[in-house]
């Protein structure tokens, strides 16, 4: 697994790349194994520990992940400090057909990330990831910026199960498959 590594992934015209959230701690099995799948793994804050960042083997290696409202030092084990402290707040990448951004969202509403403050805040993106609702959305509203949440990845207020979202890129051409889980048990 590297993190943050690259930003740049137009060498690859077609790639799966998995987009989770709001783990808090734990990643759910039947996630990750979906996420492993993929080309490149989206992780959009409130990750919770090292552990779960490991966890993660997509086909590339990479994981791109921001810092969520929950992500602080204080909040990890110490051994990770490090990497907490380097990560991002906010994240863009150049993908085939599209710039993606991603932030964790509570600095745009704590409660609920109002989609046009998030557009006007990346105007230049194809996509705005976010997360820190824990609601599984896709919002294509405006056809040139698309917004979407993939819900918990993990266990925490999960409304009724992990969840992620899958962008599948062909070109130009981005389909995106929602993906929501019986709850589970949390190891």
């Amino acid at each position: 697994m590297r993190l943050n590594q690259q930003t740049d992934f137009t060498d690859l015209t077609n790639m799966k790349v998995a987009i989770i959230s709001d783990t808090h701690e734990q990643l759910s099995d039947q996630v990750k194994v979906l996420a492993d799948t993929c080309d490149l793994v989206i992780h959009a804050g409130d990750i919770g520990s090292s552990a779960v960042l490991e966890s993660l083997q997509p086909k590339t290696g990479h994981v791109i992940a921001v810092a969520g409202n929950n992500d602080k030092p204080y909040l990890w084990d110490f051994k990770d400090w490090d990497l907490v402290k380097n990560l991002p707040v906010i994240q863009q990448l150049q993908l085939p057909g599209g710039r993606v951004a991603i932030e964790h969202g509570h600095k745009h509403d704590m409660y609920l990330p109002e989609h046009n403050d998030l557009r006007n805040a990346h105007p230049d993106v194809r996509l705005v990831i976010y997360g820190h609702t824990h609601i599984q959305l896709i919002d294509q509203q405006n056809p040139g910026l698309h917004v979407l949440n993939p819900g918990a990845a993990g266990f925490t207020r999960n409304k009724g199960g992990p969840s992620c979202i899958i962008l599948s890129i062909d070109g130009d051409n981005w389909q995106y498959q929602m993906f929501k889980f019986a709850d589970e048990e949390a190891s």
